[in-house]
């Protein structure tokens, strides 16, 4: 799959993030299950995201460790 472009405001500004179209649907799944706007959620990445991490990158290692937790708690 392509990773597909999405504009988000952060901090502010508006910036693209390129993510496979998958991981598109989870994190916003995710940011609808904490009740909190998607926006909001790429900045808790951001925020908590190594220097030397890309946020794409950042935000699809959160999808995967909220998968794994889940999946973790359903067994």
């Amino acid at each position: 799959m392509r990773p597909e472009k999405h504009s988000v405001t952060l901090n502010g500004h508006r910036t693209s993030i390129s993510l496979e179209p998958e991981f598109w649907v989870a994190f916003r799944q995710i940011a609808k299950a904490q009740n909190i706007p998607i926006n909001a959620l790429v900045s808790q990445i951001d925020t908590a995201r190594d220097a030397d991490t890309g946020l794409a990158s950042a935000i699809r290692v959160f999808v995967l460790k909220e998968l794994q937790a889940r999946g973790a708690s359903a067994t």
